[in-house]
C-alpha cells in the first residue's frame, strides 16, 4: 500500500475502529467502471476513497454512548444518526483536506442513490458481493433473485455504512484488492440466494460462513424491531423536538426478539437500506448493483 494511503488510512480507522467499524481504501475508477454513467462518483477516477463497514461491536461501541451522551436531538433514526455523527468526525479529523462523506441511506432528489455500498463494498475488498450470475445454471428460472455481499470474517453480520472521498487526493498506482471469495462452492451460493431471498427473516443467510461474532440478542431485537417502532424498544420516544439541555441516562436491557412485520425485514448486514426496504421490494438490477437502495 503506498504510504499516502496507508496513512490516511491509518488517521480514520484511529478515528473509527474504536467503536466498532472498519475502512477499506478504493479508487473511484473501479467503482465507475461497474456501473453506468449516471450513477457514478462524479470525481476523476484516481481519487482516493474509503468504504465503511460496521461490525457487530458498533451496537455497545458506537450506538449506545452516543445515546447516553445525547448526540441526537431530535430523535428520529438512532442508527442513522450515530453513523453521521461518527463519519462527521472523519472529516474534522482531516481538516487540511476536502472530504466528502456518503452514508449508505443518501439519495439525489431524484430518489437515485448517492452510491450503491454493495458495489463498493465489492470493490474495496471488504465483502464479496454474490450475485445471481455467481451461481452457474441456476435453478431459479424467472424469478427475481437479489445479490447479498458476505464478509470474510463476519458473515451477514455486518452492514455497509458509507463512503469517504477524498477530493483532490489521487493515486493511480493503489493497487485493487479483490474480495475474498468466501463462499466459492455452487450448492452454497444457491443456499445462501435462498435464504437471503426467501428467508431473510429467521437470520440464517448472516451464518453462510462461520462468522467471528454475529449481532446480540438485544441487537437482533432492535433491528428486527420496525424502524418507527425502534426508538420506543429503546425506551427513546421522543416526547418534544426541542432538544434538551441537560444529558439523559439511558439504560439498555436484554430485548426479547420480535418477529418482524410483514415487509419490514431486520438490517441486512451486506444490505444498506434494508433496515428499510425488503430486498425483493425492488426490480432486478445490472450485475454489482445494489438491489437495497
Amino acid at each position: 500500500m503506498e504510504p499516502q494511503v496507508a496513512e490516511l488510512k491509518q488517521k480514520i480507522e484511529d478515528t473509527l475502529c474504536p467503536f466498532g467499524f472498519e475502512v477499506y481504501p478504493f479508487q473511484v475508477a473501479w467503482y465507475n467502471a461497474l456501473l453506468p454513467p449516471a450513477f457514478h462518483l462524479p470525481l476523476p477516477g484516481p481519487t482516493l476513497a474509503f468504504l465503511v463497514l460496521s461490525t457487530p461491536a458498533m451496537f455497545d461501541r458506537a450506538l449506545k454512548p452516543f445515546l447516553q451522551s445525547c448526540h441526537l436531538q431530535p430523535l428520529t433514526d438512532p442508527v442513522d444518526q450515530c453513523v453521521a455523527y461518527h463519519l462527521g468526525r472523519v472529516r474534522e479529523s482531516l481538516p487540511e483536506m476536502q472530504v466528502e462523506v456518503i452514508a449508505d441511506y443518501e439519495v439525489h432528489p431524484n430518489r437515485r442513490p448517492k452510491i450503491l455500498a454493495q458495489t463498493a463494498a465489492h470493490v474495496a475488498g471488504a465483502a464479496y458481493y454474490y450475485q445471481r450470475q455467481d451461481v452457474e445454471s441456476d435453478p431459479w428460472g424467472t424469478q427475481h433473485i437479489s445479490g447479498v455481499c458476505i464478509h470474510p470474517r463476519f458473515g451477514g453480520w455486518f452492514a455497509i455504512r458509507g463512503a469517504v472521498l477524498l477530493r483532490g487526493i489521487e493515486v493511480p498506482d493503489l493497487p485493487p484488492t479483490k474480495p475474498l471469495d468466501c463462499v466459492p462452492a455452487r450448492a452454497d451460493r444457491i443456499t445462501l440466494l435462498e435464504r437471503f431471498n426467501f428467508h431473510w427473516r429467521d437470520w440464517t443467510y448472516r451464518d453462510a460462513v462461520p462468522p467471528q461474532e454475529r449481532y446480540s440478542e438485544e441487537q437482533k431485537a432492535y433491528f428486527s424491531t420496525p424502524p418507527a417502532q425502534r426508538l420506543a424498544l429503546l425506551g427513546l420516544a421522543q416526547t418534544s423536538e426541542e432538544p434538551s439541555s441537560t444529558s439523559q441516562e439511558l439504560h439498555f436491557t436484554t430485548f426479547i426478539p420480535r418477529k418482524p412485520q410483514r415487509g419490514i425485514p431486520a438490517e441486512a448486514g451486506s444490505a444498506p437500506g434494508s433496515h428499510h426496504l425488503h430486498p425483493l421490494a425492488l426490480d432486478t438490477l445490472p450485475p454489482l448493483w445494489d438491489p437495497h437502495l
